[in-house]
């Protein structure tokens, strides 16, 4: 069977077995991507790259799936979405467009902690997990402090940033080389930084740990990333999803999320 589609992040979610699904959205439907693990896929880039948010066809795009104008425009691409320390909606200041900066940023946040090849803190909306999660192939995370928007979540992160990172070692936890990490105990270690302002936003009781596992029949000792504007054509066994990556045989890996608008052709 072939197919068309725009690559975009896969939709998740964890079942009843604590095991994440993957959907990819063509242009007709959806398919779970559980039902190719183990077959040979052929994914080939017809050349084509659409920007994420205006749809027009561009030679190259920018960041994030954005054509340069869009990156430095819409919304979608404020500082917020990536330093959420710098979001000003609670105070009513714009940055792009404050109706969409309210709605996105002035709603509850949490501070999580996660293990996924590393100890790391990291942001997202509370109705974001474990999405956010899965998204990072985190292997289990904790909710480590609760507010009421995004600047209050980005104030924790950069104070617990002092403490430990924010970066997910990719190659670490494609290979799924995850060190042993007690979160509770290294949530409760936290707890000391929360003073003065922070203090009410600690997550007292949030206590329960989220564990991920992975549709992957076996993980590779090396990693390779695709990169499609080099290798337009990929034949090979689909053995795995983590992350947003899609592991080949071989480990050869595909970051789907960083290859946003692009068009490919998929063969099943």
């Amino acid at each position: 069977m072939e197919i068309s589609l725009t690559l975009e992040k896969m939709p998740t979610w964890l079942d009843e077995n604590g095991v994440a699904r993957y959907l990819l959205k063509t242009d007709q439907d959806f398919i779970q991507m559980q039902s190719l693990l183990g077959r040979q896929i052929t994914i080939e880039f017809t050349n084509e790259k659409y920007c994420a948010n205006c749809s027009n066809r561009f030679e190259q795009l920018f960041r994030m799936g954005f054509c340069q104008n869009c990156f430095f425009t819409a919304p979608q691409a404020g500082e917020s979405i990536i330093r959420p320390e710098l979001s000003r909606a609670h105070e009513g200041i714009e940055d792009r467009d404050l109706e969409f900066e309210k709605s996105y940023q002035l709603q509850p946040h949490i501070v999580y902690l996660a293990n996924s090849g590393a100890l790391k803190v990291g942001v997202t909306r509370e109705a974001q997990r474990p999405t956010r999660w899965i998204d990072q192939g985190a292997s289990a995370a904790i909710v480590l402090a609760k507010t009421s928007n995004r600047f209050e979540a980005g104030q924790v992160e950069v104070a617990m940033k002092a403490f430990t990172g924010d970066k997910t070692p990719w190659q670490r936890m494609l290979k799924n080389d995850i060190p042993v990490l007690d979160l509770l105990e290294e949530k409760q270690n936290l707890k000391a930084h929360f003073q003065g302002a922070l203090a009410p936003f600690y997550a007292e009781g949030e206590d329960e740990i989220t564990n991920i596992e992975y549709p992957i029949s076996n993980y590779p000792t090396k990693v390779k990333s695709i990169n499609l504007d080099k290798e337009p054509k990929i034949e090979s066994t689909l053995v795995g999803i983590r992350g947003q990556y899609l592991i080949f045989e071989g480990g050869r890996v595909l970051n789907v999320r960083s290859n946003t608008g692009y068009r490919i052709s998929l063969t099943f």
